[in-house]
């Protein structure tokens, strides 16, 4: 297998009503080790159906996607939501282990990886609070931590800032952009925001059509932390916005979904 992740010829197909409807068709992607990929498209176009089978919630109506096999007491892919869905009658670190207990690991070791992800993401003091106790941002991190907790090959994240306001989104980008770079964490990030995709990328991917198929794809030079406002960036972003268009995608995207 290529990398972590190898896709081939994925196709998906629902049908409703009596009515077929392809949502995706003929994409060939593969996500190498430590590798942040982001996939940006506008609302419709099939990115987080995407996520949905990498996770082996959607089984595709054709091709592949290969994952390598993950070691005993770790997941091939873990899943970050637009919103945290944390269990409200859990604590935060109970929320955290909940990802743990079908590992079959020891309480003490769920507790120790818990507190550990608890820790990477700036929360280990607020362990003992309840979910409603936490602002949006405290409960995306939350959220994060379970994620990170279950120690995944990938980490797959749907849209997971777009719902926080502005100097929270920020800061959870440059949050989650230290953690990746601190562990050499593979990402797969799915946004409709373009600046997002190019502060946090190291390779950003374009879906556009019915079927959502891969329209084009870019490198994004330069390390972490990036400069929101540097002129190499703001050029990627321009080209991905020529891409979209060209796919005749509205220039508005990044507020569309």
């Amino acid at each position: 297998m290529a990398g972590l992740i190898a896709i081939r010829d994925l196709a998906l197909t629902f049908t409703r009503d009596g009515a077929r409807t392809t949502v995706l068709s003929g994409l060939d992607l593969d996500i190498e080790p430590g590798e942040f990929l982001a996939i940006v498209g506008a609302s419709g176009v099939g990115k987080s159906t995407l996520l949905r089978v990498v996770a082996g919630l959607v089984p595709p109506s054709a091709g592949t996607v290969r994952l390598s096999d993950p070691e005993p007491g770790r997941r091939a892919v873990s899943l970050v939501f637009q919103d945290s869905r944390l269990l409200p009658w859990r604590r935060v670190l109970d929320n955290v282990a909940f990802g743990l207990e079908k590992l079959r690991l020891p309480r003490a070791e769920r507790r120790r990886r818990a507190q550990g992800a608890l820790a990477r993401v700036g929360l280990a003091d607020l362990a003992g609070r309840w979910p409603f106790q936490l602002s949006g941002g405290q409960r995306q991190r939350v959220a994060l931590a379970r994620a990170l907790a279950v120690e995944p090959h990938v980490l797959l994240m749907d849209e997971p800032f777009s719902a926080l306001d502005a100097l929270t989104r920020e800061s959870l980008q440059d949050e989650l952009a230290r953690l990746c770079r601190a562990y050499r964490q593979t990402v797969l990030f799915v946004t409709h925001d373009i600046e997002e995709a190019v502060t946090l990328a190291d390779r950003v991917v374009v879906l556009a059509g019915r079927p959502g198929r891969i329209v084009a794809a870019h490198r994004v030079a330069g390390g972490q932390p990036r400069d929101r406002s540097a002129p190499e960036l703001k050029a990627v972003a321009q080209a991905i916005r020529e891409d979209l268009a060209g796919a005749g995608v509205s220039q508005n995207l990044q507020t569309a979904d």
